[in-house]
This record gives structure tokens, sequence and C-alpha cells, in this order.
């Protein structure tokens, strides 16, 4: 790459130091180039030497060290040798495009220019969707559909190829009526329990699901379909493999230096963000996976983690590190202005989703885990606890507009010993269903966009095991297959009420109607549009009662969803149904117990 700027790369300002350092193809061969400030000497080896260390030229300060080899080819295994006093250590590239499937380890040779996008319409008009649905998938790839093991076959866990599976999952994501998807890591790691979460490979697809060019082509395929696809990023910490960015040239290069806050609570390496080459590091990551594979989004694990030391608030601010979310925010949003920046920020620190130019983070949007963890615990209470419970429900809307908050029921809640969503629910079998329905539309109707993880929408008993795909058989059972349906329906329903999504973020475009009047359970909310309106009414209670609701206004009413149709396995027969509101006059609904009902003004 001619004219590299290595000021830029030093000061932490850069976002492309991946087109300079790594292995790059070049006439008649390969040129590959590692920065290791801290090394004696560097040599590589690989399958075009036969694997006989052949030594690098020390460039620039002689921190960088380059190696040009001819009859290189792309496909072709490589490593890194260091050299330092710290004695001789074998690494993967840090800036390595691709990487051997585990337990294996060496990086492999990649052409960026391997595969041709065919989404330009796509990438001209897509948005941060603000003001449009935004309703996520979340999958981990390698258990959301798997294959027939064949202990012959070269894959014996079962994965789809990133090619394979892009058929698959645009007719579910049609057939369900979601907006986006956002996968977890993907980025090369060894251990498959950590799904992702501990790197090794930041600039890797991982082997597992297939090659570079096959990612793309699935990224690619999405959006021809017209779906978005977001990535998990992990800019927190890294893994502690001796082959990785530990000690990378003999030294804490990108690690914070030993001390109680070098090692995270997974077992992994913090990284060193005071120092403004690893900066360059995280943020040229960054900005490979929109720029390269043209993911829509970054949703960033662990920014309570980068936000405090240790994720710990008496702690205190890591300051550093937040020059480095407002530097890496900032630069990204100035290179992709529609791609989205999602903080996973369990924290109340604030400004996440303010301008990191005006002093806040820079996201674009914020996990609501506090709504989550109240609704759930919500719904874990007896009728009779809930009624006294009503701020589990309301206080989200007392915060809700300092930050723009995007409302998860993510893979977090389903592992772990935690139970699945439907298992957290009080009650029997037979009645956490009704009951899940009505959480789902008091999460739809609620401001916010919208997350689901994979297995949800069959309202799975068994937790999420990364070995194992979601429990299909369960849509045999009328009381899955159903659930199954109704949230088709709802997510349809969503995505076509602009009353549901376009004033997400102003206080105009909510209101409470009904708070648990005389500890009743029974609630009801006004969704407004720029053109249009919604109302839910809820009974949380374990018996029928009924919502009466004041009009200020002459207006009609039509039911589009009632969680307690028949067709999605309640009692109630699916009738058309137009109430008429009009000023100074309560309009009464009779609800069965835990259920809802969804209106469309009209």
């Amino acid at each position: 790459m001619a004219g590299f700027d290595f000021q830029k790369f030093y000061m932490g300002d850069c976002f492309d130091a991946y087109k300079y350092l790594g292995a790059h193809p070049v006439e008649g061969g390969v040129v590959f180039r590692t920065f290791a400030p801290g090394a004696d000497r560097v040599t590589l080896m690989g399958e075009f030497n036969g694997w006989q260390e052949e030594e690098m030229t020390q460039r620039v300060r002689a921190q960088f060290y380059e190696c040009t080899v001819p009859g290189a080819r792309v496909g072709q295994m490589y490593k890194y040798v260091i050299y330092s006093k710290a004695g001789r250590v074998e690494h993967c590239d840090p800036y390595g495009f691709g990487m051997e499937l585990r337990p294996a380890w060496a990086s492999i040779v990649r052409d960026l220019e391997e595969y041709t996008f065919g989404d330009d319409a796509w990438m001209r008009q897509r948005s941060l969707n603000l003001d449009d649905p935004l309703n996520i998938y979340e999958m981990h790839l390698g258990s959301w559909r798997r294959k027939e093991t064949d202990p012959e076959a070269d894959v014996a866990e079962g994965w789809y190829r990133y090619d394979e599976i892009a058929g698959l999952l645009i007719d579910f994501l049609k057939e369900n009526h979601y907006t986006h998807v956002e996968f977890m890591p993907l980025s090369e790691h060894p251990f498959d329990g950590s799904w992702g979460y501990q790197n090794t490979g930041f600039f890797a697809p991982t082997a597992r699901y297939g090659t570079a060019a096959q990612l793309r082509y699935l990224v690619d395929s999405l959006h021809r379909a017209g779906f978005g696809a977001i990535l998990d990023f992990v800019p927190a910490h890294f893994a502690r493999d001796s082959y990785g960015l530990l000690r990378y040239d003999g030294t804490p290069l990108y690690e914070l230096p030993d001390s109680d806050v070098s090692g995270s609570e997974w077992g992994t390496c913090n990284f060193m963000y005071s120092r403004r080459e690893v900066v360059t590091f995280m943020q040229s990551a960054a900005n490979y996976w929109l720029a390269e594979y043209h993911f829509d989004g970054l949703r960033m694990d662990a920014v309570s983690r980068l936000i405090y030391w240790q994720g710990e608030e008496w702690r205190g601010v890591n300051h550093e590190n937040i020059a480095f979310l407002r530097r890496m925010n900032n630069g990204l949003r100035c290179l992709h202005p529609t791609a989205m920046l999602i903080a996973e920020d369990s924290t109340s620190y604030p400004g996440c989703t303010q301008p990191a130019d005006r002093g806040g983070l820079g996201f674009d949007y914020k996990w609501d885990l506090g709504w989550m963890n109240d609704t759930l615990d919500y719904f874990m209470k007896t009728s009779e606890e809930r009624s006294r419970l009503p701020e589990k429900l309301t206080f989200s809307m007392y915060y809700y507009y300092n930050e723009r908050y995007l409302l998860p029921l993510s893979h977090d809640e389903v592992v772990h010993g935690k139970k699945t969503i439907i298992d957290k629910i009080f009650g029997s079998y037979e009645d956490k269903f009704p009951q899940l329905r009505a959480l789902y539309l008091y999460m739809y109707v609620h401001p916010g966009k919208k997350l689901n993880f994979m297995g949800n929408e069959l309202a799975m008993f068994r937790e999420w095991d990364e070995t194992r795909e979601p429990d299909l058989f369960l849509l045999k059972y009328p009381l899955h297959d159903s659930f199954h349906a109704y949230m088709q329906t709802l997510n349809g329903l969503y995505a076509s009420m602009p009353a549901l999504y376009e004033l997400d973020y102003m206080p105009e475009g909510f209101k409470w109607l009904v708070m648990n009047e005389n500890g009743s359970d029974v609630y009801a909310i006004r969704r407004s549009g720029r053109m249009s309106a919604a109302v839910a009414v809820f009974n949380f209670s374990d018996r029928e009662q009924t919502c009466r609701i004041g009009g200020d206004r002459e207006e009609t009413w039509e039911l589009v969803l009632h969680t307690d149709w028949q067709r999605f396995s309640g009692n109630t027969k699916e009738t058309a149904v137009r109430c008429r509101v009009s000023s100074g006059r309560q309009q009464m609904i009779i609800l069965p117990a835990f259920s809802g009902a969804l209106y469309r003004v009209v």
C-alpha cells in the first residue's frame, strides 16, 4: 500500500492499517508485514517455503518487519516467528485475513479482491432505521441449522458453510418478517464454547463456516433479498492463546501490563487503549468488517468493561477507553454514515448514544438491559405479586428518552441456568403460553427497536447449546406451533404499522392510557406515528378483567391482533371488531386472563 501514513498509525488516527499490514497478494507473489516493535528479529515460515524460517527485513524505525515471497499464493498457510528477550514464539498474523480451523492456527493468505459485491442498490438506500422498523434476529451461525453429521466428512460437526446457509436463512427471515440478522462473533476463535467472544483472529472470518469470499457471498445475498446484516464485535479483550496477541513481540504490546486489571473475568486479556497503535488495530478491525464485508452495523460487546475498570463502577472510569470509543465511533460514523453502532452496555454512564464530537460515546443504539431485567422479573411473579410491582413495567419510560434504546431478549437470557424466556414465566406449562404471547405484544408496543435470539420464536424450554440446533421438532406440538405462528403475525404487524416504530425516540410517540389502576394488572398504551396511531391493552392478571379507557378524541379502533385468538391456541373467536371512541366517554374492553389486544386507529 503505497503512501501508508505511519504518523496516523502511531497517533491512533488510522482506520485502514489492514491495507498495509498482513499478507497481500502482489504481482508474482505475496508481501507480508507485521508490527513488532519489541522484537529482536522476526522470521516468516509457511507452505511456500517448506515451513523453513525466512528472515524478515526491519522497516520504519525498526518496528515493522516485511518480506516479499515470490511464488507465494492465495490459500497458502503461514506463521510469524518472533524472537525477543522472552525467547522464540510462533504467532499467527494479527492482521491476517484467514486462519486454520482450530486446534490448528496458522494464518492463511486471502485476496480481499476475490469477491465482487452486487448490493449497490442496498448500500445506497440503507439507513440507521431510526424512523423505520428494526427487528433483529440474533443467531449463532454454527448452531442455527446443522447438517446430519458424517464421521467421514471433512466437517463432522455438521456446520453449514457461509454460502450454503444463505438460502435457508433468507427464506426464514422472509417467512418470519425480520428486518435484520445479527451474527454472534464470526472472527476467528479457538474455543467453540466461547461463542466467538474470545478472539485470536480479529480480521479473519472463522474457518468453521468457510472462507472470506463465502462470507461476503452470504452478506451480499442477504442484501439482495432485502435484509440487513449486523456483526457482533468484541473490542474489550482477546484470548490468551500463546500464538495470538498475547505478548506478541515479547512484550505486552496489545494487553495491559501485568497488574490487577490486565486480565478479564473470562480469563482473557484486556486491551491497552492508552497505546495508540492498539487503538489503530481495533478501529481498523471495526472498519474492516464494515468496508470489506458490507456489514450494516456492529454490535459491540461488553462496553461496560471498557467504560469502567474491570466493568466495576466503584473502580472508576477508564478515561483512555472512553477516548478510544469516541475516537473509533466518530471515525466509523464519518466512514460509514449509515452503519449502525450498537452498544451492549449495562451501565448508566451518560451519553452512550450521544454524538462523540459532543461528549457522548457515539453509538446509535444501546441495549436496554434494564427493561429486559425488569420485564422478565415481572413475568416471573404471580398475579398477586405483579399487582404490587407496576414499576417493573413503567420504570423504563422514566429514563427511556435519555438514550436511543433497543429492547433485547438475547442469547445471554437463555443460557447458564437462567432458563429460557418461556420457562422463566410463572405458572404451569399451559399457563406460560398466553403470558408469553402477552409479553411479546408488550415488547413490540414498547418504544425501541427489537432483538430476539434464535429459538425464542419456538417457545423453547431447553436452554441454548452451541452444539445443537434449536428444537424444531417442537412445531409438531400445537402450543409451540401456534406460538410460532403468533410471532410471525406479530413481526409482520410491527413492520407494517408505522405507529409502532416511527417516533420511537420522541415523547409524542408514546402515552400510558391505563397503569395498573387499583392493582388490577391492567395496562393500556397508545403509540403514535407521524400519520397513524395504535392502542394496545393488556391484562397481566390470572382472571378476566375489563379495561376502561377514557377517550379524548373521536376515532375508531380496529382490532388487528388478540393474543387469545383461537388460532394462537387461545379461547377467543376471531371476529372483526371496531370500537368507536368518543371524547368524555370510557371505552370498555373485556380481556381474558393473561392476554393483550392491539388496535389500529383508523
